[in-house]
């Protein structure tokens, strides 16, 4: 099922006599999510993606714009008639029902020609805990299962009625570490096999590029970005952008450009041709360091840590916005950890510059 976004707006009233003002949480939203696909609504705490998401489900009714469901104008009707399955944060499961009933709760709940047979119900629910691999959990009740247990039948909860859209609101924030990875793999894998369009809000940048097909990254309710996860990551629209994907963040510097050439401090690190001469910030991605003796980035060596496939070179520059520089380099690199100084040279496909004032990418 295709869904269409149409200038979608949220205000909220004030709240207090401090904030006299009304809250924007969507702002302007516009987007066509194409049926089938897995979409990841990514940023920061506050930035208006649950509400957007809440939107969508009928929860949240907006203050203008439309919401389409194939060609179906949907802003109206109520969240029950909308043909959705939602799953929360905090699962929300019914804990004095089993598994088995949880699953088959919303089955239970259809009226008139759509009410099913009590068959037909066992038989979809049975279906729905197959699909996340839960079928010898039916007779517990959720305060017997393990948080991922829990998630599992939530979600098996929501596919039970084979929606046209499943909404997943920060389905892994409260799953340890291996528990989110081997969930998060399992919401790709039922996606993909049932090509129900999916709509994953996340604040976790690495969650919403290992299983999105395409991400959506807002700040203050507005769109800044989309696009497939890889294009988002290797060619960011703005500062705001390439500071908020990445693990280890990408590091900043305070540069100018002079002649064509990228200069961090005193040090004429980069051509940039094309570029005119002005102040810049300078973004460059952790792997985006070569380490050579000659190179014309020098910075004073803090330390360097050992992850197994790479290094991580901890050091320092005068121009960094950073506390510390965090450079990716391969294992077959030898750093003199006794030195005061390492030196790099830069990839250039790896290094961004940011207009100082708009903060909107400078392209070279």
């Amino acid at each position: 099922m295709k869904v269409v976004l149409q200038n979608l707006t949220k205000k909220f009233p004030a709240r207090g006599r401090k904030n006299r003002g009304e809250v924007i949480a969507v702002n302007d939203f516009s987007f066509e999510i194409p049926d089938g696909k897995l979409i990841g609504l990514l940023g920061p705490s506050g930035c208006g993606k649950s509400t957007t998401l809440n939107l969508i489900s009928g929860l949240v009714k907006p203050t203008s714009g439309r919401i389409f469901f194939g060609e179906d104008d949907v802003t109206e009707l109520p969240p029950e008639h909308r043909g959705i399955g939602l799953v929360f944060q905090n699962y929300a499961l019914y804990p004095h029902l089993t598994v088995r009933q949880n699953i088959l709760f919303p089955l239970q709940n259809l009226k008139g020609k759509d009410r099913l047979s009590k068959e037909t119900m066992e038989k979809k629910a049975a279906e729905a805990a197959a699909l996340v691999q839960i079928e010898e959990l039916m007779d517990r009740r959720p305060a017997e299962l393990s948080g991922g247990q829990q998630q599992r039948v939530a979600i098996a909860r929501a596919l039970v009625k084979m929606p046209k859209v499943l909404l997943l609101d920060e389905p892994l924030s409260n799953l340890d570490a291996r528990l989110r990875l081997q969930t998060r793999e399992e919401i790709r894998r039922i996606q993909r096999e049932t090509g129900i369009t999916t709509i994953f809000v996340t604040h976790d940048q690495e969650e919403a590029m290992s299983i999105s097909d395409r991400i959506v990254l807002m700040k203050d309710g507005v769109i800044q970005q989309i696009d497939k996860p890889q294009e988002v990551y290797d060619d960011p629209v703005n500062l705001f952008v390439a500071k908020f994907l990445g693990t280890p963040p990408i590091n900043v510097f305070d540069g100018r450009v002079e002649s064509g050439r990228l200069f961090l401090g005193k040090e004429a690190v980069l051509d940039v041709a094309g570029v005119s001469d002005r102040e810049v910030y300078a973004g460059i991605r952790p792997e985006g360091f070569w380490l050579r003796e000659d190179g014309p980035l020098c910075c004073a060596l803090s330390g360097v840590e050992v992850m197994g496939r790479d290094i991580s070179v901890v050091s320092m520059h005068a121009a960094s916005q950073n506390p510390v520089i965090r450079s990716i380099i391969g294992t077959e690199n030898k750093v003199d950890t006794d030195a005061p100084f390492v030196r790099f040279a830069l990839k250039p496909n790896k290094v961004f510059l940011f207009d100082k004032e708009t903060e909107e990418r400078i392209t070279f």
